[in-house]
C-alpha cells in the first residue's frame, strides 16, 4: 500500500514537471528558424526587420489565444477576420484623429466584440449548430457592420494610439508587452483557476461534464466571448501599428490563427489549451514570413507556407505515427515450409 501511494506521488510529480510536447517541438522549430534566418538571409533577423516584425507576431499571438479558446471546447471561430476589422474601423474611424474620443471608440469596439461572442455563443452553445456555419455567419454580419461604418475607405488612426500601440520602450515594441500581458491573465485563469479546469474539462467530454453537473452551454459561449474580446485588442493594437489600416485588414489573420494553435498543441477536437506554445507558434510563424519575404517569394507562396504549417502540426499532434511506424516494420509471417 505505501509503495502504491509512493508511486502515485511521483506519478503526479511527473505530471506538473512534464513539459508539453507542443511547447518542446515549436521552442526548437522556431529557434532552428531563426538561426536559418541568421545563416541564409540575415536581413530578416536584424534589428529593423525584428522591429517590424515583433508587433505583427504580438497581433497574431493575441488573436491566436482567443482562438486556442474557442478550439478548447471543439469549436473554431471564423469570425476572426470581421472582428478584427471592426475594431480596427470602430477605433479609427469613430475618433476620425480626436484623441479625446479614442476611449469612447475603444468601448464601442469592446461593446461590439461583447455582442459577437454572445451572438456566437447563442449560436453555437445554446441552439447547437455547427461552429463553422454560425461564425461564418457572424463575419459576414461583422464586415456588414465595418462597411456601414468606413465604407471600404482607410482613415488615420488617432496620434495617441499610435504612440502607445506603435511605439518603443526599452527597445522593445509595445505591442509585445500587450501580448505577454495577455498571455499571463490566459494563462492564469487557465491554468490556476478552478473555472479554467472546469472549462478546460468541458472541453475534453463534453457528455461527462454535463452529467457531472458542469455549465457546459455557459462556458462554451464564455469561450466565444472571451475570443471575441481578444480579437478586438488585437484590432485596436493593429490600428495603432499600421497608422492608416485598411478597413479589411483582418482578413490576413484566419489562416495563421488556426495554425498557431495547432502548431502550439492544442487538440481540434477539445480539451486542454497550451497559451505560452501558441504564442510561440505565433512568433514562429511571423518570423517564417519574414524570411520569405527576405528571400524575395511571391505573396502567393507565402500563403501556402502557412497551409503547409498547419498541415504539419495536424500531421505532428492528431496521427499517431507510433502505429503508422508498426504498420511498415511489421515483421511478414514466414512461409511455411
Amino acid at each position: 500500500m505505501q509503495n502504491a501511494t509512493m508511486r502515485e506521488s511521483k506519478a503526479v510529480t511527473r505530471s506538473r514537471l512534464s513539459v508539453p510536447k507542443g511547447f518542446v517541438t515549436v521552442t526548437v522549430s522556431t529557434v532552428a528558424l531563426f538561426l536559418l534566418s541568421a545563416a541564409i538571409a540575415p536581413s530578416s533577423v536584424s534589428q529593423g526587420a525584428l522591429l517590424g516584425m515583433l508587433p505583427f507576431a504580438a497581433v497574431l499571438a493575441i488573436v491566436g489565444l482567443g482562438q486556442m479558446l474557442v478550439v478548447q471546447q471543439g469549436g473554431i471561430d471564423l469570425s476572426i477576420p470581421g472582428a478584427v476589422s471592426l475594431a480596427i474601423v470602430v477605433v479609427s474611424r469613430v475618433p476620425n484623429g480626436d484623441d479625446a474620443v479614442l476611449v469612447p471608440a475603444i468601448f464601442l469596439a469592446l461593446l461590439c466584440a461583447i455582442a459577437a461572442g454572445l451572438l456566437n455563443g447563442l449560436l453555437v452553445g445554446r441552439l447547437g449548430l455547427n461552429s463553422i456555419i454560425a461564425t461564418l455567419g457572424t463575419n459576414a454580419l461583422l464586415f456588414g457592420a465595418v462597411l456601414g461604418i468606413s465604407g471600404g475607405s482607410p482613415r488615420r488612426t488617432t496620434d495617441l494610439l499610435a504612440s502607445i500601440a506603435g511605439g518603443v520602450s526599452g527597445g522593445i515594441p509595445n505591442s509585445v508587452f500587450f501580448a505577454i500581458g495577455t498571455l499571463v491573465v490566459v494563462a492564469l485563469l487557465l491554468k490556476r483557476t478552478a473555472s479554467g479546469r472546469r472549462f478546460e474539462a468541458i472541453g475534453a467530454n463534453p457528455e461527462t461534464a454535463l452529467v457531472a453537473g458542469l455549465r457546459v452551454k455557459l462556458q462554451q459561449t464564455a469561450a466565444y466571448v472571451w475570443a471575441q474580446l481578444l480579437y478586438c485588442l488585437a484590432g485596436i493594437l493593429l490600428a495603432g501599428i499600421t497608422a492608416q489600416p485598411t478597413a479589411f485588414q483582418g482578413n490576413s489573420y484566419l489562416l495563421p490563427a488556426v495554425a498557431v494553435v495547432v502548431l502550439g498543441g492544442t487538440s481540434l477536437l477539445g480539451g486542454r489549451g497550451f497559451p505560452i506554445s501558441t504564442v510561440v507558434a505565433a512568433l514562429f510563424l511571423s518570423q517564417l514570413d519574414q524570411f520569405v519575404l527576405a528571400l524575395g517569394v511571391p505573396y502567393a507562396v507565402r500563403t501556402l507556407l502557412q497551409a503547409a504549417a498547419l498541415a504539419v502540426g495536424v500531421a505532428i499532434y492528431t496521427i499517431d505515427w507510433a502505429a503508422v511506424r508498426q504498420r511498415f516494420t511489421r515483421r511478414q509471417p514466414a512461409p511455411a515450409a
